[in-house]
């Protein structure tokens, strides 16, 4: 893979770039642990990329959005962290606040500079600590995964940022090439962090530019008002039994999540995994554009909830609080995962994260039933008090199939558990479940 120079990415992806004035550091000649020829080491890497430093940092236009630019060079000793790599980050991270501007970081370096020792390992403290008095501050960060990213800049500034974008086939872990085991090299890939969870999307670096410009207008447009509930998106009469509701939410010509979301969003983006490992497929997560505003949208997709899931959606709707962005979730699943595998990954533990995560949401929280609404796997993707839900939906304390096994009923009485539950449309707005059925969308 070619790796470009910093300030050719940045003007490829931004205009009007004005660089900060960061004053350098005095240090020794052969630096803070007198490394023997790391003076004649820094004067190669500034004759041959023409920097000062292994990080370049200024604002710059992206599309319409100003944006605080860290962009690292590689060509520098590896795009290595050093004390002034972290003097110029950290004073970054201090414009952005002050500004409000979103900060983009341009990830490619192999860590930390060897020739420092523990001056240059401490420097993750001062970015992380930079990062997170930014974060607290409401001011979204995107990184930008090059090649490679590995060491304390993907510890830091790649894996702690909000949205995480990275190039095709870009390295990335925190073991670099010189130091991990043999064998597996395709787990240090953007591909396999994508995969596992730890990478929203892989972008072409053609495409890089319209993506950032994207995400910025996403994560920059805050709004006090709660999202709308959406229309439903199918001519249907409320069910005069439980087993109808039921037979009616599980019919395949009933809309899914992704129909919804296509209609009631502009254009929108997604973020992909929980962090941690898992991407749960029947679960979409990401920021929409509607009406001149940002939406975020947490959306069961029809299938039993893996704690992946529910971690991701945690995420989005922490992220979207942070940034002052309502939140609008759909609900369309038959429970959450209850196998081995679900339990092996902490299924209790992902669902309550979800609950406390709506719950303590400063930012407004809508909720749309489009379908199967089982148990507290559905549960925790409702909003107390802001739920709507679609004359082809259900929401019940567990399945009529669940709830006979559980008293014990033979099969032939679930349809009449059905009714019994009071699962129907009409029936969760009388019990104060469901503020109201929400009535057919107007289709363009």
């Amino acid at each position: 893979m070619t790796r470009r120079p910093a300030r050719e990415v940045v003007d490829a992806i931004s205009t009007g770039f004005e660089e900060f004035t960061t004053p350098l550091r005095e240090e020794p000649a052969d630096g803070p642990i007198d490394w023997p020829g790391y003076r004649e080491a820094r004067s190669a890497a500034e004759e041959r990329t023409g920097e000062k430093e292994s990080v370049v940092c200024g604002t710059a236009k992206i599309g319409e959005a100003e944006a605080v630019v860290i962009a690292f060079e590689f060509g520098f000793l590896g795009g290595s962290l050093g004390q002034r790599t972290g003097d110029r980050i950290e004073a970054a991270f201090a414009h952005a606040r002050d500004a409000r501007l979103p900060v983009v970081s341009l990830v490619a370096t192999g860590g930390s500079r060897m020739q420092q020792g523990m001056r240059a390992l401490m420097q993750l403290q001062r970015v992380a600590r930079a990062a997170a008095r930014t974060r607290a501050a409401g001011v979204p960060q995107i990184a930008v995964l090059r090649d490679p990213t590995t060491g304390g800049g993907w510890a830091t500034l790649g894996a702690g940022a909000d949205v995480i974008l990275a190039l095709p086939e870009a390295q990335v872990g925190f073991a670099g090439s010189r130091v991990r085991p043999s064998g597996s090299p395709e787990a240090y890939t953007a591909e396999a962090k994508l995969a596992w969870g730890q990478v929203d999307a892989i972008v072409e670096p053609a495409d890089l530019g319209t993506a950032l410009e994207r995400w910025l207008r996403l994560l920059t447009s805050p709004s006090n008002a709660a999202a709308p509930p959406p229309g439903a998106l199918r001519e249907a009469s409320l069910p005069d039994t439980g087993w109808e509701a039921v037979q009616a939410a599980r019919s395949p010509r009933r809309a899914r999540a992704v129909e919804y979301l296509d209609a009631y969003f502009d254009w929108r983006e997604d973020i992909s995994g929980d962090r941690c490992g898992g991407v749960d497929p029947g679960v979409r997560c990401g920021f929409g554009w509607r009406n001149g505003r940002t939406i975020a949208y947490a959306a069961q997709c029809g299938t039993p909830t893996l704690p992946s899931g529910f971690r991701t959606s945690a995420r989005l709707v922490r992220l979207a609080s942070r940034l002052a962005i309502p939140v609008l979730t759909l609900v369309d699943t038959p429970g959450a995962a209850n196998d081995a595998a679900a339990e092996q990954a902490g299924a209790g533990g992902a669902i309550a994260d979800l609950f406390e995560a709506v719950a303590t949401a400063v930012a407004p929280v809508t909720t749309l039933v489009i379908g199967e609404g089982g148990s507290g796997g559905a549960l925790a993707f409702a909003a107390p008090g802001s739920t709507w839900v679609t004359p082809d939906a259900y929401f019940s304390v567990t399945s009529p199939e669940a709830a006979a096994a559980i008293l014990k009923r033979p099969a032939s009485e679930v349809p009449a558990l059905a009714n019994q539950l009071r699962l129907r449309p009409q029936d969760l707005v009388q019990l104060g479940v469901a503020r109201a059925v929400v009535s057919p969308a107007e289709m363009p």
